[in-house]
């Protein structure tokens, strides 16, 4: 069963080596498990719904709580510490897109706001309910999960939008093929979130980001349907499936949903090496990019998330064997670890490997790369697992991205960095903040930044101490020029920067479009834009 109050499935632990917790005892200090709110603790808080009744809608008030919040941080504490102040009065749970149509009918003739929820991993708020006078719907896209076509002529495949990741894969590679999304929240977070967020996925140098990927489908509006069709190409004005990427709920409900597939690969590896410093990582990750070699995936972590990641992941004794050899390779302490996929057909796979062994010929670790990339893709969907047994252990997690041209990258991860690590000693805490470099361009990259810190004995102190980090790290990527969120979307975490990327005229044009769809303004309101 799937946690309330934390992320992913119950059953699933990914433990803290006993090395990895004096690590971070060493680093930012020794911390305590915070006391919590119990389930019936919270369910005993929710008020009446104000909803009346409908078949579709769901009132039972565990379902209102599990739909309540999302995964960032505040969605955690507020959770954790059972101080939610607004929740969904019912949840709908549609089955087609006639049953989405009779909801949003339903909620705009009573004055109804409704939430659209895929996978609830949104990390800025998207599927948050705001304090409002009326009545909240949110509706759960997840029964809608099937493969509705499949045009193998075209490679073209239509899904219900609530299909999770695995939803999707699972029905493609029966049939031979793939859509090769996979984003961390890849097992839960659903298609129509992909669009609506503008998603990335850990493979999209080698696949495509969900624009790349996302070809038509159906949005349903509060105003009618806006079919989206699939072209190839058109030059027929802008294109309408762009104003729907990224739009976060505030248009309408992403029904159906095509999406570009291709045959499933002949040879799919993942290798990881190390470079003995940053500066020379990061010049051959640029040329690897720029020289175009065919990569699925290159991502390459910086000194101290090198370090922590083998701190907190390997076993002690492994550990000790990697460090010996990679020392004796030249890769000691300065060392950035590299992790990189290929897929094709074997001889464009062995030409690729070929390339990225030319380019990285400088890395130490070579007989160990597809041993360690074994061990990256058997994980890769497990390490948000680590922010359950942080938050056990007294530790907070929290992540954010931005993206920036080649000539930025290395003096706003830097920025980044010192600019939460800064927020943090203002609480007098220390704190254990790392980046990687995880979606690479020909023009620039996404810059990854993690950081962990002491939980405060007082939930509002936390969350104080979270939100000082949160905006020093988003004033240094306004300063710097860069994007405030390559992957993640806006939702309401984000808004308040969003003036700074689009312009007043862009966020006008924005404003615009959702009053248009959504002249009640019943649709997501708080999120993307006021």
């Amino acid at each position: 069963m799937r946690r309330w109050n934390g992320w992913g499935d119950e059953a699933i632990n990914v433990p803290l080596p006993d090395h990895g917790r004096d690590y971070l005892e060493e680093t930012i200090g020794r911390s305590s498990p915070v006391p919590e709110a119990s389930l019936q603790d919270v369910l005993r808080k929710i008020p009446p719904s104000r909803l009346p009744d409908h078949p579709l809608i769901n009132k039972d008030p565990e379902q209102r709580l599990r739909h309540a919040r999302g995964q960032s941080f505040p969605d955690w504490l507020a959770l954790r510490s059972g101080n939610i102040d607004t929740f969904p009065d019912g949840v709908a749970f549609p089955e087609s897109t006639e049953d989405v149509r009779e909801l949003l009918k339903f909620a705009k003739d009573r004055g109804i706001v409704i939430i659209p929820y895929g996978g609830g991993t949104s990390v800025v708020g998207h599927v948050n309910p705001q304090e409002d006078d009326r009545p909240i719907l949110t509706i759960d896209m997840g029964r809608m999960n099937r493969l509705l076509d499949l045009d193998e002529e075209s490679l073209l495949a239509t899904f219900g939008a609530g299909a999770a990741g695995p939803d999707i894969e699972a029905q493609l590679r029966a049939q031979g093929y793939t859509m090769g999304h996979y984003p961390q929240s890849f097992e839960y977070s659903t298609l129509g979130g992909w669009v609506a967020t503008r998603s990335s996925g850990q493979q999209s140098m080698g696949y495509g980001r969900i624009e790349r990927l996302f070809a038509g489908g159906t949005l349903e509006t509060t105003e009618g349907t806006m079919a989206l069709p699939p072209f190839p190409a058109s030059a027929a004005g802008p294109d309408l499936r762009e104003l729907v990427l990224g739009s976060e709920g505030r248009m309408g409900i992403l029904t159906e949903v095509k999406v570009r597939i291709r045959p499933l690969p002949e040879r799919e590896t993942f290798h990881v090496l190390f470079f003995p410093e940053w500066p020379s990582a990061l010049k051959r990750a640029r040329a690897a990019v720029q020289n175009r070699i065919n990569l699925s995936m290159l991502r390459l972590s910086n000194e101290i998330e090198t370090k922590s990641f083998l701190r907190l992941a390997a076993g002690k004794s492994t550990l000790r064997i990697l460090e010996k050899i990679l020392s004796y390779r030249g890769a000691k302490q300065h060392k950035c670890m590299v992790a990189f996929g290929i897929a094709g057909t074997r001889k464009t796979h062995r030409h690729s490997l070929r390339g990225a062994r030319r380019t990285f010929r400088t890395s130490a670790g070579r007989a160990l790369s597809r041993f360690m990339g074994r061990k990256w893709e058997e994980n890769r969907f497990r390490s948000a697992y680590l922010r359950n047994t942080l938050w056990e252990a007294g530790y907070g997690v929290d992540t954010l991205e931005a993206a920036t041209t080649w000539d930025k990258v290395d003096g706003l991860m830097c920025g980044i960095e010192k600019a939460i690590s800064s927020a943090a000693a203002s609480s007098g805490e220390r704190i254990l903040v790392f980046s990687h470099l995880s979606h690479l361009y020909e023009q620039g990259s996404s810059i990854y930044t993690t950081y962990i810190f002491r939980l405060a004995a007082d939930f509002d102190e936390t969350l104080e101490r979270w939100t000082r980090m949160k905006q020093a790290a988003s004033e240094e990527i306004v300063k710097f020029g860069a994007t405030i969120t390559h992957h993640h979307g806006v939702g309401t975490d984000h808004r308040p920067y969003l003036s700074h990327e689009k312009g007043k005229q862009g966020v006008a044009v924005i404003k615009a479009v959702c009053q248009k769809l959504d002249p009640a303004g019943i649709m997501n309101p708080g999120k993307l834009v006021d």
